[in-house]
């Protein structure tokens, strides 16, 4: 509907533009908003405020003049009842009853794809997320960027894009040369508590496990790798060949158990392998924005708008961390993905301007801001109002699989995914366990099963219909709570389009929850199977087209939508 009115009022605009009232030049972007207090109307626009300047007119006096030419078109008063000029010139417009039950009809005939549009006209996108170090564990920080990126994706294929999921292992520098040298402890008979340990090793009882296997002389298969064990101890190459796959094949484990999956897993070695770094800094070399100080290579980043230049090349040979990200990214540019998203956490934020930088220094027509990025803040996990901090398995952390094991896939995937990446979160385990009213996603599912109930219910009594006969009857769906879930379910497919073009899927968890929270009221305040066959088969009619909309609308966050509860 708000596409309807913009385009009934792009037409005044242009009327306006021809009888001289408004200058050809004029291109305002018509704002449609719902309305907060329904005493205002469904919808409201703010053109007159903007066209007045340019019109000549107090904003007032031109609402009215709009809202006159509006009134004139019968097609247009069809679907709205009447509007009211508010405030210094704002139009509130009341829907009609037909209007607002066409929404029903639409679900029924559109099912699973009510809410999907064609935006992104089947246009290559990448969203790059998780990349972990395969290090240990997946800790709740990953968890979060699983659950933000896999929605992204979700929303991004929803609105038409074609979507090409991926994972970047930085199975290369000084964090697996620890991890090498852990593993090696271990399977020396070393623990953390010998003087020897390694000064940066890592300390939890999942390097004991690796170990283990590696000196039976297990066969792991990571991806589309396949790496065994040899039980020499003192092989620290193989060692840590090894202990890369054990611990990415532990990681795709626990986001399989999550319901995330990839398109590409691409590896940093094989940047170095394939020449990918060099190439890119000799480019960097030749086109100037390159010097050596101190006995280290510097990147002029301050010519594209960093505060300071930056080292690639340290004194000891060594590549600085943004340098095989930026061969990694020109990478994808050549990959053809001309849209990128990359999400990760806020302690990424500093490579951002690096990368850009090096990207925009390589000088091979990448766009200033290329890619994008959704950094998510840090998850704090609470239980019986303390914090918990560690995992018996990983030692020093809360692992994803904890959670997942202890309060469900669902739970966990909604929880962090629910806020704006931008805020910090706080997980509350507890919350996350009950089955209360408290607990969102235990609402909104709850939602769902109740309608799925209302059906089986329907059918047992042998009270039929179909969409087709409902049309006849949704003229009975006039009380305030049918009124209120009726412009839910409209506002869906607007609530899609702008959480995939803004990135924040949080945007679908409020609106769930919004939804739920009127078809609650709506169930708790009228009967569904009444003897009025007309006002029973309307009712029936909303009920699941609320299910459906419930149930895609959870599907977008990767929660399942539960018959029965």
């Amino acid at each position: 509907m708000k596409a309807f009115i913009s385009e009934q009022l792009s037409q005044i605009i242009n009327q306006l533009k021809a009888s001289g009232q408004l200058p050809d030049d004029f291109q305002p972007r018509i704002q449609i908003d719902n309305t907060k207090d329904k005493a205002h109307g469904d919808l409201a626009t703010n053109l007159a405020l903007m066209a007045a300047k340019p019109a000549g007119k107090k904003p007032r006096e031109l609402a009215e003049q709009v809202v006159s030419l509006l009134q004139a078109d019968a097609g247009f008063m069809q679907q709205v009842s009447k509007m009211e000029i508010a405030g210094p010139g704002f139009i509130n417009f009341f829907l009609s009853q037909g209007a607002l039950t066409a929404v029903v009809g639409q679900v029924l005939s559109e099912g699973a794809r009510f809410g999907q549009s064609d935006t992104g006209q089947g246009e290559k996108v990448q969203v790059e997320f998780v990349s972990a170090n395969p290090t240990g564990p997946l800790h709740i920080g990953h968890g979060r960027g699983a659950a933000v990126g896999d929605c992204l994706c979700r929303l991004l294929q929803a609105t038409g894009w074609d979507v090409t999921r991926e994972f970047y292992y930085n199975d290369a520098g000084a964090q697996i040369n620890n991890l090498a040298l852990s593993v090696q402890a271990r399977a020396r008979g070393l623990g953390p508590e010998d003087p020897s340990w390694p000064e940066d090793g890592y300390r939890g009882d999942y390097i004991q496990e690796v170990a283990r296997s590696y000196m039976a002389g297990d066969t792991v298969v990571a991806d589309d790798q396949q790496v065994k064990g040899e039980a020499d101890p003192e092989n620290t190459d193989a060692i840590r060949r090894f202990a890369v796959a054990f611990l990415r094949r532990e990681q795709d484990l626990d986001l399989k158990a999550f319901g995330v999956a990839f398109d590409v897993y691409f590896l940093e070695s094989s940047l170095y392998s394939e020449g990918r770094v060099e190439a890119a800094v000799e480019q960097l070399i030749a086109n100037g924005y390159t010097y050596e100080e101190g006995g280290a290579l510097w990147l002029r980043t301050t010519d594209f708008g960093d505060d300071k230049d930056r080292v690639m090349r340290k004194t000891d040979g060594g590549y600085t961390y943004f340098v095989p990200d930026v061969a990694y990214h020109l990478n994808k540019w050549q990959r053809g993905f001309k849209k990128v998203i990359n999400e990760q956490g806020a302690d990424h934020h500093s490579t951002i301007t690096r990368v850009r930088a090096g990207l925009q220094a390589l000088k091979v027509d990448i766009p200033e801001g290329w890619p994008d990025y959704v950094l998510h803040q840090m998850v704090t996990v609470m239980r019986g109002g303390e914090e918990v901090k560690i995992s018996k398995r990983a030692g020093s952390y809360v692992t994803l699989r904890d959670l997942i094991d202890e309060v469900g896939c669902d739970a966990t995937r909604y929880f962090l995914a629910a806020r704006a990446p931008t805020s910090q979160l706080t997980f509350d385990i507890d919350l996350a366990r009950s089955q209360t009213n408290d607990n969102p996603v235990y609402y909104i599912q709850y939602a769902h099963a109740r309608l799925c109930s209302v059906a089986r219910q329907a059918e047992e009594k042998g009270y039929g219909w179909n969409a087709e006969a409902a049309q006849a009857c949704l003229d009975q769906l006039n009380t305030d709570q049918e009124q209120a879930v009726l412009n839910l379910l409209a506002r869906f497919p607007e609530v899609v389009a702008t959480a995939a073009r803004e990135l924040e899927p949080h945007q679908i968890a409020q609106y769930l929850r919004d939804l739920a929270a009127a078809m609650h009221s709506w169930y708790n305040a009228h009967q569904f199977l009444v003897d009025d066959e007309a006002v029973r088969t309307a009712r029936l009619a909303l009920a699941a087209a609320t299910r459906q909309v419930l149930a895609n609308g959870l599907d977008l966050l990767g929660v399942s939508a539960p018959e029965s509860m």
